[in-house]
């Protein structure tokens, strides 16, 4: 069946809502807070579609909002889960606004939440989704790389602000024209009721969201005395329930302000009875808020004075989070073809670059669209044209384990041994134990005058789950201390590696992807026989490779 041709998930869930009076805030546009609830609503009931018994939200992912909804027009909202695992499934959400009057629509937001399947006397054990689309196959793939990262996001913060030079300007600006951080705390308590509430008396995801959204607000507003427009949300973590009956106390503070935007901290604590003095915390988020003028332009700022301790804490790790947030929007968000070819490592981004390059991998091992050029040997070789890009796809099938095949071609310092476009390669920097950095060195190519050396951030990923590949992914990245040099003349490779597939006791599926540069294109189109000669014998000469040492593995990486 063609992508969008009569088909449909079977746990897609669709919403449309009339934007009312009563649904927006005081420049008669939705409230977010209002939208935030829709989409928990849409999203939960899509991933109890697939779970089949009750959910939890148990976080919502970074929330970018394009665009704003005006009374009198219509929110679309459109929720499937993208994957599931043990216990917890991946929610991707799509919210656009409609104008009846002219047709027009625009694209308000994308969400992706995480929801937990709840039954009160057992354990729940998540049935698979079964991708049928293109579309559906990138979101099942890269899922469990957005999972990993959600992980590693408090560890990021915490060694950014630990090896990183935070900018930090507090002692040069002008204390008389700051406004205290002090004056825009703001603390509001709700009593929840039925209402509030869903089927298993577990107050909504998005009632408290929408709760938080309107103290933050509140705290905006009176650091810029006007009427804030909410951009960004970042990542609302449920740390554990709240029942009908709980009080939530909820506070809000501007943590920092920078020219154009401030972000505000809200935290959400509950109790049960008035007599109680212990308060669990449920939930925190950090919203960055904008202050547009007449002609829709942001405003400039009033800076804040933190409080010493805490607020000066709060204050740092607010540059900390603008830091990841504008670097993970860039690369996380960025389309493939508009990333560059090289992007500049650091520890602040090592993250999102490792989870850029192997996402970018696995999105293209979904492509449906593969044409088969030609087969020798049991070696097939498939090509793939996209825009300016072209892509090409070694596959074979080789009586090795698929683990020790994994482990033996993650180890580039080996890859000389059956490769002779590496003619040498030197590690850099071992990142972590997954992800590491290598020089190349690749002799003369075609007509050129002098070798190719590379950069290479190479990552690696076991399996999530049964059906899954192993993953070692490639990508270029620019480094100080590796600048070009006139010896050399700099390559560069925007998406390439290997994906293990276990075929059977000691029979793995090894494949190999190469997205082709616009240079390397040109080499390409004046030597496509000699090119497609040189890929068979290269693979052969890893098939050989991976036989000869299968019993022979590194003892450092056989740890993993």
């Amino acid at each position: 069946m063609a992508d969008g041709e009569g088909y449909r998930s079977p746990t897609e869930v669709q919403m449309s809502q009339m934007v009312l009076p009563c649904h927006t805030n005081q420049r008669g546009e939705l409230s977010v807070g209002q939208l935030l609830k829709w989409i928990d609503t849409t999203a939960c009931l899509s991933a109890e579609r697939h779970a089949g018994c009750p959910c939890v939200t148990a976080s919502m992912d970074d929330i970018y909002f394009e665009h704003t909804i005006s009374v009198g027009q219509v929110v679309n909202i459109k929720a499937k889960v993208n994957r599931a695992f043990n216990s917890s499934m991946e929610v991707g959400i799509q919210v656009a606004s409609e104008d009846l009057c002219s047709e027009k629509q625009w694209s308000v937001c994308k969400a992706l939440a995480t929801f937990v399947a709840h039954r009160e006397l057992s354990k729940v054990k998540l049935k698979q989704t079964t991708p049928q689309t293109e579309e559906e196959k990138m979101e099942h793939s890269v899922a469990a790389e957005r999972r990993r990262m959600r992980l590693l996001y408090a560890d990021t913060i915490k060694d950014l602000l630990a090896n990183c030079a935070i900018q930090d300007d507090l002692e040069s600006r002008d204390c008389s024209c700051m406004v205290p951080a002090e004056k825009t705390r703001v603390e509001s308590v709700e009593l929840v009721l039925p209402p509030h509430a869903n089927h298993q008396g577990n107050t909504f995801g998005g009632q408290i969201m929408a709760w938080m959204e309107n103290v933050a607000t509140i705290a905006a507003s009176r650091l810029c005395r006007a009427h804030p427009t909410l951009k960004a949300i970042e990542m609302f973590h449920f740390r554990g329930p709240s029942q009908v009956g709980d009080r939530l106390v909820l506070k809000a503070i501007v943590n920092n302000a920078f020219k154009h935007s401030m972000e505000v901290g809200v935290c959400v604590e509950a109790y049960r009875q008035e007599a109680e003095t212990h308060r669990r915390h449920i939930n925190s988020a950090f919203m960055t808020f904008v202050v547009l003028d007449a002609d829709e332009q942001p405003r400039t700022l009033p800076w804040v004075r933190p409080q010493p301790g805490d607020g000066e804490r709060r204050y740092r790790e607010a540059s900390a989070r603008k830091k990841i947030r504008l670097d993970r929007k860039y690369i996380v968000s960025c389309k493939q073809a508009e990333m560059p070819l090289s992007v500049p490592w650091d520890p602040s981004n090592q993250v999102y670059l490792s989870y850029n390059n192997v996402s970018s991998l696995k999105m293209l091992v979904a492509k449906d669209n593969w044409v088969l050029s030609s087969e020798v040997n049991q070696v097939r070789l498939y090509t793939l044209e996209e825009d300016k890009f072209l892509s090409f796809h070694m596959e074979m099938s080789v009586h090795v384990d698929a683990t020790q095949a994994f482990l033996l071609l993650s180890d580039l310092l080996r890859r000389p041994e059956w490769d002779k476009h590496y003619r040498s390669v030197e590690l850099v920097q071992q990142v972590d134990e997954d992800d590491a950095i290598y020089h190349v060195i690749s002799p003369v190519l075609g007509g050129d005058a002098k070798p190719q050396d590379f950069v290479i951030l190479a990552s690696r990923r076991k399996p999530c789950d049964n059906g899954d590949p192993y993953v070692i992914a490639m990508r270029s990245v620019t480094l100080p201390t590796h600048p070009e040099t006139p010896a050399y003349r700099r390559g560069e490779t925007l998406c390439s590696g290997f994906c293990f597939w276990r075929e059977g006791d000691q029979l793995t599926k090894v494949s190999y992807y190469n997205q082709a540069t616009p240079g390397f294109l040109n080499y390409v189109t004046t030597n496509v026989a000699g090119l497609s000669s040189e890929f068979y014998t290269t693979f052969k000469a890893c098939e050989q490779f991976l036989l000869d040492n299968r019993n022979d593995l590194a003892p450092s990486l056989q740890t993993l």
